[in-house]
């Protein structure tokens, strides 16, 4: 079910001119934007959240007129509020955005312009530093003998291993890892895999011989007739794999290997980015192979990377 059939069911805090407009507006980010499924959700979640604020507020549920009409006063006691309960910069950033464009769909539809939003600053939030493994250590989440052992079938341990060869190998996303085809498999002499990212956006990402022979390594395993039109990667029952077992897989690996929690298996396409850079990797080639719309996103790897340059200063230098 799509996240703007989801909100309707789920009666949205609002008068019906504006929950037909909220519900218009989520199709329109998933069809003509083509948002993430996951940036849909936390829209549709934060617009829930604060319409239920002016239902309180306002001692009604809120149309486009009051939506249109609010002040700058309301949307500060909404963020104080979000504030109060704990919600943290970023999340208070995501949910501004998510009203504006709100406000932009709802001035296109003809029904005014909620100028209070121009009027109001977004939060500020710390910039988080990607936490990226030791190359060590990378190396060894994605490799099968490092779980040797584990009362798991052989191909599902090499299935694990594959995938998060690729993520770290080709600095792939999870999703986008499992949303690989059969067909489309890089092995053996296939040094790319087209992949399908955010903003449903295309690029080729390069397969070194290491990761191409862990998928090989899989595929001959594997106990089910994989379709060319199907997920190359399945799950214990020949379906979909589940993003949620390779979670399960990089915490045995944490406990195994005595890795902090933030060894997840996003952390391992920090880490292609992080090692790329620290061997003299150029910035603009590792923006390409992570899919990243704006050179900004990837710059914060050059903080990460000076991070861990001064940290063995610090431990090295007899005058630190």
């Amino acid at each position: 079910m799509s996240p703007e059939h989801r909100l309707a069911q789920a009666a949205l805090p609002a008068a019906p001119d504006l929950t037909a407009l909220v519900v218009a507006w989520l199709a329109h980010l998933r069809h003509e934007r083509r948002l993430a499924a996951h940036t849909l959700e936390a829209y549709g979640r934060d617009v829930r959240q604060f319409l239920a604020f002016l239902t309180e507020r306002f001692e009604a549920a809120p149309g486009t007129a009051d939506f249109v009409g609010l002040v700058p006063g309301d949307l500060r006691a909404f963020l104080a509020r979000r504030r109060a309960q704990e919600i943290d910069g970023r999340s208070l950033q995501r949910a501004l955005s998510a009203l504006r464009s709100l406000a932009r769909h709802i001035e296109r539809e003809g029904h005014g312009s909620a100028s209070a939003l121009g009027a109001i600053r977004a939060p500020r939030a710390p910039r988080r530093l990607p936490r990226a493994l030791a190359v060590a250590d990378a190396r060894a989440v994605a490799t099968s003998e490092t779980r040797a052992g584990e009362a798991r079938e052989p191909w599902v341990i090499a299935r694990d291993a594959a995938v998060l060869a690729l993520l770290y190998g080709a600095g792939l996303r999870i999703g986008e890892a499992l949303s690989i085809r059969r067909a489309d498999a890089p092995i053996g002499a296939c040094e790319a895999v087209t992949i399908v990212g955010k903003g449903a956006k295309t690029r080729s990402a390069p397969v070194i011989a290491p990761v191409r022979a862990a998928i090989e390594t899989y595929l001959a395993l594997c106990p089910y007739a994989l379709k060319p039109d199907g997920p190359l990667f399945v799950g214990a029952k020949g379906g979909p794999l589940s993003p949620r077992i390779l979670q399960l897989a990089m915490e045995r690996l944490r406990g195994a290997l005595g890795l902090p929690d933030s060894a997840t298996p996003h952390a391992l396409r920090h880490s292609f980015a992080t090692h790329l850079l620290a061997r003299g990797g150029d910035l603009r080639t590792i923006q390409e192979l992570l899919g990243h719309a704006s050179l900004s996103s990837t710059q914060i790897y050059t903080a990460v990377d000076g991070a861990r340059l001064l940290a063995a200063y610090r431990a090295a230098h007899p005058r630190a």
